[in-house]
């Protein structure tokens, strides 16, 4: 097995083993506490820029397949896991992980001890950091990451957002079921492409909508020219100030069209009504996140991935805060009543994850319908 070493900002250095694709990559180190679902992660586009460390101590059991990814490729920068299943142990699986990232050039590193990365990491905040099998020395890889730019004030979104419209129809596949009758597509939806996961718009088509993507930077007079009966704001990579017009296009279409956003999404709609977001130390990462539902007093379980949030006190009096994540209180979604706009910090659609919240996109279809 090849050396490689892992070099954070502050100094902290782990060695132990590539995998994938050797040679050397930079980004953020953060970590993912869901045990399973690694493939769903490393092709979410809001990874754009990052390091993944899981939290679980095995991975590539399940090996990868066509059918779960959420993007045409990986959009991690670098994986870290403790211990890489050399087999695919699973039906579906097409490959390993081992052989994914290294076809997709995707630097990996194992055999380290990932229970301590986590904590400092928790303790220390997300970091920039290195990962390298090119035999440079740990001080050298401590520099460099030193150098690089963190996530704040950086535009990941217009890189990776479609570069024109296109039409979406496809419902979500039927893997464990019997096929499913054809939805019936009563609604057109516009979606502005953040860096949207595949799930979210596969399941507003089974929820029955007609889904045109368009790019971030869309001029909202190109929006309702389409005559939406829906506008939906994905979710996607960074930091959401540093997205170019952004919250001003959805300021505009709230009050002309029901809204509902979703992780970035939701921070966007945040700041299009003079909200402010900020970076979180380490952010929420995972298939377990506790939310209160404000309105209703229920708890869900829910995936999440975002490294800001929505400044609570920002948005008094402008937006009802509807949902609270249990661990650390910050806010989890917001609604305007009087515009039909709603939005959520965390993750309806799942994939992975576990599907509490999925009843979301039927009350994005109820506003629309009313």
């Amino acid at each position: 097995m090849r050396r490689a070493i892992l070099a954070l900002a502050d100094g902290t250095t782990f060695e132990g083993q590539a995998f994938g694709s050797t040679g050397e990559t930079v980004g953020e180190v953060v970590f993912n506490t869901s045990m399973s679902g690694y493939q769903e992660i490393l092709t979410d586009p809001s990874y754009v820029g990052q390091i993944v460390t899981m939290a679980a101590p095995e991975m590539g059991n399940v090996g990868t397949n066509p059918v779960d990814d959420e993007s045409a490729r990986p959009h991690a920068v670098g994986m870290v896991v403790r211990s890489l299943s050399e087999a695919a142990s699973n039906w579906r699986a097409a490959e390993t992980l081992d052989r994914y990232l290294h076809r997709h050039g995707v630097v990996g590193l194992h055999g380290i001890d990932t229970r301590k990365l986590v904590r400092h990491i928790r303790t220390r905040g997300a970091q920039m950091g290195v990962i390298s099998s090119e035999g440079h020395s740990a001080a050298a890889l401590v520099e460099r990451a030193r150098r690089a730019p963190g996530m704040e004030g950086q535009d990941l979104v217009t890189g990776i957002s479609t570069p024109k419209p296109y039409l979406f129809t496809e419902p979500s596949p039927s893997v464990f079921t019997p096929a499913r009758p054809a939805p019936q597509l009563r609604f057109e939806v516009v979606a502005y492409d953040y860096g949207l996961k595949k799930a979210m718009i596969q399941l507003l088509v089974d929820a029955g909508c007609r889904v045109t993507v368009v790019p971030a930077a869309t001029p909202v007079e190109e929006v309702l020219a389409k005559r939406p009966n829906g506008v939906f704001l994905t979710n996607g990579p960074g930091d959401p100030a540093a997205v170019p017009d952004a919250d001003r296009a959805v300021a505009a279409l709230l009050g002309r069209v029901p809204v509902f956003g979703i992780c970035l999404g939701h921070q966007i709609l945040a700041r299009a009504i003079g909200g402010t977001t900020y970076k979180m130390k380490f952010g929420h990462r995972g298939a377990n996140q506790p939310v209160k539902d404000l309105l209703t007093g229920k708890v869900e379980i829910t995936a999440q991935n975002h490294g800001f949030a929505v400044d609570a006190a920002s948005v008094k009096g402008k937006a009802k805060v509807t949902h609270l994540n249990l661990n650390d209180h910050t806010v989890e979604g917001l609604e305007i009543p009087d515009a039909r706009a709603f939005s959520v910090q965390y993750h309806p659609e799942s994939s992975p994850g576990p599907h509490d919240a999925r009843h979301l996109f039927a009350r994005f279809t109820q506003a629309m319908a009313r």
